[in-house]
C-alpha cells in the first residue's frame, strides 16, 4: 500500500497549569484509508519504540459517536471534512508533505489535562442540572403510544443527534455552548415526556451553564458549521424562546 509523507505540529502540554508548545513531530507511514487517529497510533507507535512519551488523545467509540476524539486540526474542530468527526476523518484528505497543526479545544471551561486531552465534565454538569426526564411518563410501549406530530417528531431527534463534543465551543470565539445546550433542551421539550419540567430544565440548564464559564453567542454560526452532526442554530432561537416562556 502507498505511503506519504506528513510534517505535524502537535499540541504538548503536561497539565492544565503547565506551559504547552507546539513540537515537531515527522511520519512517512500514512496511506490513504488510515483515519486521523490511525495515523496518531502510528506516530506514537514510533515515539514509545524511542523511548519518547506518546501524544496523549481521548478516543473511544472511533464510529463518530462518543464524541471523545476532540482536537483542532489545522485551526477547525474535526478536521476539514465537514460533518465528520476526527476519527471518521480519512488521511486522504491531506496530501503528501503536508504540516497539520494538531491542537485541544481551547476553552476556559474546557482546561486542558494533557496534550490534546481536555476535561469536558462542563458539560456533564449541564446536563445534570436538568437535562433528564425525572418524572414518570410510564414504561417505553407508554411512550410509543403517545401521539407526536411528525414535525415535532423529527426536529427532536435533530436536535438528540448532539453528541456533546464540543466543537461548537471550540469554534466559537467567545466559547459559547449555546448550540449544545439548545440541543439538549429543545429535543426534550418537543416530547410530550419533557412537557412536565420544561421551564424548570431551561432555566436550570442555562444557569449551569453562565455558571461553567462559557462565552456568550453572538450569533455567527461558527458552531454550526463545526458540529460533526450539523445541528442547526435554530435549536438556538427555540432556545431563546424557551428560556424567556420559563
Amino acid at each position: 500500500m502507498e505511503t506519504f509523507k506528513l510534517n505535524l505540529k502537535v499540541w504538548r502540554q503536561k497539565g492544565k497549569d503547565d506551559k504547552g508548545k507546539l513540537v515537531d513531530y515527522f511520519t512517512d507511514k500514512v496511506n490513504d484509508h488510515m483515519s486521523f487517529l490511525e495515523m496518531l497510533d502510528v506516530v506514537n507507535e514510533d515515539l514509545i519504540k524511542k523511548g519518547e512519551e506518546p501524544i496523549a488523545f481521548d478516543h473511544d467509540c472511533r464510529e463518530g459517536i462518543c464524541g471523545s476524539c476532540n482536537m483542532v486540526i489545522n485551526g477547525v474542530p474535526h478536521g476539514p471534512e465537514k460533518g465528520t468527526t476526527t476519527c471518521q476523518l480519512h488521511m486522504r484528505k491531506f496530501k503528501d508533505g503536508d504540516t497539520v497543526y494538531v491542537e485541544p479545544w481551547r476553552a476556559k471551561a474546557f482546561p486542558v489535562i494533557k496534550d490534546l486531552v481536555v476535561d469536558r465534565s462542563a458539560f456533564d454538569r449541564i446536563i445534570q442540572a436538568g437535562g433528564y426526564i425525572s418524572v414518570n411518563t410510564g414504561g417505553a410501549p407508554d411512550g410509543n403510544a403517545m401521539p407526536i406530530p411528525k414535525k415535532d417528531a423529527d426536529l427532536a431527534m435533530d436536535a438528540a443527534t448532539c453528541i456533546g463534543c464540543g466543537a461548537c465551543v471550540a469554534a466559537c470565539k467567545n466559547a459559547s455552548a449555546m448550540l449544545f445546550v439548545s440541543a439538549k433542551v429543545s429535543h426534550l421539550a418537543l416530547l410530550p415526556q419533557g412537557q412536565v419540567e420544561r421551564k424548570e430544565r431551561v432555566r436550570k440548564m442555562v444557569a449551569a451553564m453562565d455558571k461553567e464559564g462559557f462565552g456568550a453567542c453572538t450569533n455567527q454560526n461558527e458552531c454550526e458549521a463545526a458540529c460533526p452532526k450539523e445541528i442547526s442554530v435554530n435549536f438556538i432561537t427555540k432556545l431563546n424562546r424557551e428560556y424567556i416562556a420559563s
